[in-house]
């Protein structure tokens, strides 16, 4: 009888797994008003993440770049994306663009970490994730933020921001069309993460991935951190399809 119920707690569990599914909002910003403030590939870094989760099926996934992006659409944009998802799903939160300590910077506006946890929190989903390539990102650890920071780790999200405090996040590599935090993020969650190769990469094996390769290509001038409240088995990709 055991023997029977591990079984049927197993399907269900695997069944589950099957069902998941992503709701997603990727923004990326690289013309800001103005000149002086522009970038070279956040919009790029936005889409190539949004087709990523589309490839990998039964996902809904909200893109808004440049001008879309004003803190009130981006607002907005998460609070109807993740509220549609279920306990067993996924909700991930993705930014490419300026950023200041404890807040990403959006087309017309600051978006304070503390205002995206809040909404993130209110998401039936167990596992939430926010994935950022923002100069000063992980400047949430600085000085008089040191609390913040101690307030977001209180909170059941994965923060994988794009460079320690004080680091900026290098933008330009010749030849690729993605930030070299994104495009190590996108390597690392199409399986180049996936260590054991179960199709499933969890969070502990894409850090370890993604933050030796951006160390090694800017030759230690930037270090993505991680951090919240998550198992570092959590699934942070499970791919239903071919990773090719």
């Amino acid at each position: 009888m055991r023997r029977l119920l591990s079984v049927i707690y197993l399907f269900l569990a695997c069944a589950a797994v099957v069902q998941a599914k992503n709701y997603v909002v990727c923004v990326g910003i690289a013309d800001y008003p103005g000149e002086s403030e522009d970038l070279l590939l956040s919009a790029t870094d936005a889409m190539t993440m949004k087709e990523l989760y589309e490839k990998n099926g039964d996902a809904e996934v909200k893109l808004l770049v440049n001008e879309q992006a004003t803190a009130n659409a981006v607002v907005q944009a998460a609070y109807e994306v993740f509220e549609q998802a279920r306990s067993t799903d996924v909700i991930v939160f993705f930014f490419s663009g300026h950023g200041l300590p404890g807040s990403f910077i959006c087309y017309d506006g600051k978006l304070k970490y503390e205002t995206l946890t809040a909404i993130m929190s209110r998401s039936m989903a167990n596992s939430k994730m926010v994935f950022a390539d923002a100069c000063f990102s992980g400047e949430a650890r600085q000085e008089d933020t040191d609390t913040e920071e101690q307030r977001h780790k209180a909170e059941n999200v994965m923060f994988f921001l794009s460079s320690r405090s004080g680091e900026t996040s290098i933008e330009r590599r010749f030849g690729w069309k993605n930030s070299l935090f994104t495009a190590y993020l996108e390597r690392g969650l199409r399986g180049g993460a996936d260590i054991n190769s179960d199709r499933t990469v969890t969070a502990r094996e894409l850090f370890l991935f993604v933050n030796q390769g951006v160390a090694k290509q800017s030759k230690n001038k930037q270090h993505p951190v991680m951090w919240g409240r998550f198992d570092d088995d959590m699934p942070v990709m499970i791919w239903r399809k071919s990773k090719k």
